[in-house]
């Protein structure tokens, strides 16, 4: 089976600053243990920018036009919220972590691979329609999911989030669509607040399952097994989309669950044998969270060689 890596050395120029968890090393790591791990069949491609266009299919124009405009002196950084600082290498990066969530619908779609992992920074599942939060400026997932039904006509698109923070963007970006579904596990009390089993979106589309913090992966498994899977099962999606965030893990300094790669491993087969029934086998996923280098290379690795299982 064909992976798709997608990535861009742009990411490695959105600099955050001395001691912010969200650093350019997370991404050098990742990128380090993929080309160790030697998967057969992986196929690198370079990230597009998304275009305005692109984004204002998620993001109001007010937002787009905002983070276009934002210019960093050399070797500064400028705060956006507490959590969300941009350097003058930021938009590009943001731009084509958009693209490459975009380009990995592309290439599944089109039957170019069969799943797309797209390694990127910043992340994107905490960007709201209006505004950039959460380490976050546009948001990737959803402004996939958009590409996907405005360029290939698929109806019906379903996200998966495992990060340990709930995806509180995509799930506004989704809640008055009925024809989009967002699935996610988080730790709950945890930033940003959301992610209550009550937020069922205007129909049903929106699935949230909280976990209490030390949930290891007993609680993990079970949660997906019993909620979350059944829930896209049933929505039955055109396209799988995996937010993927890996600060779920016991070593994550950011969090209090206590996850292992063995379960990223475990979930990502699960969503792949869901895809093969109701998708062709077509996955996209887009790296999220997860801030211990090591426990989160582990995990990415973990989670690309289970992308490569065949479809049921």
């Amino acid at each position: 089976m064909t992976i798709a890596l997608v990535t861009h050395p742009a990411y490695l120029e959105h600099d955050t600053g001395p001691g912010h968890p969200e650093r350019i090393a997370r991404l050098t790591a990742v990128l380090e243990a993929i080309e160790a791990a030697e998967i057969p069949g992986l196929q690198r491609h370079e990230a597009p920018r998304a275009s305005a266009g692109q984004l204002a299919a998620v993001h109001c124009e007010a937002h787009v036009d905002a983070m276009l405009a934002i210019r960093v002196p050399e070797g500064q950084n400028a705060a956006l919220d507490a959590d969300t600082i941009v350097s003058s290498g930021s938009i590009e990066a943001a731009l084509r972590a958009a693209g490459a969530a975009i380009l990995a619908v592309d290439l599944v779609v089109e039957d170019k691979a069969q799943a797309a992992f797209a390694a990127v920074r910043p992340p994107g599942h905490h960007a709201e329609p209006d505004r950039a939060m959460g380490f976050c400026l546009f948001n990737n997932v959803a402004v996939a999911a958009q590409h996907a039904r405005s360029r290939h006509g698929l109806a019906r698109i379903a996200v998966a989030d495992f990060d340990v923070h709930h995806g509180n963007g995509t799930q506004a970006a989704f809640w008055d669509d009925p024809m989009l579904f967002f699935a996610s596990s988080h730790q709950s009390p945890l930033y940003p607040g959301s992610g209550e089993r009550h937020e069922r979106g205007v129909a049903n589309n929106i699935a949230n399952t909280p976990l209490a913090p030390g949930s290891g992966s007993r609680e993990f498994r079970h949660a997906w097994e019993r909620d979350l899977l059944p829930a896209i099962e049933a929505f039955a999606p055109d396209l799988l989309i995996v937010s993927a965030g890996f600060d779920a893990h016991a070593a994550d300094p950011l969090a209090q669950m206590r996850l292992e790669a063995a379960d990223y491993a475990w979930l990502t087969g699960e969503l792949v044998a869901l895809a093969g029934r109701h998708c062709g086998g077509k996955i996209v996923s887009s790296l999220e969270g997860g801030y211990d280098l090591a426990a989160l290379a582990e995990s990415v690795v973990a989670h690309v060689k289970a992308l490569d299982r065949p479809a049921d």
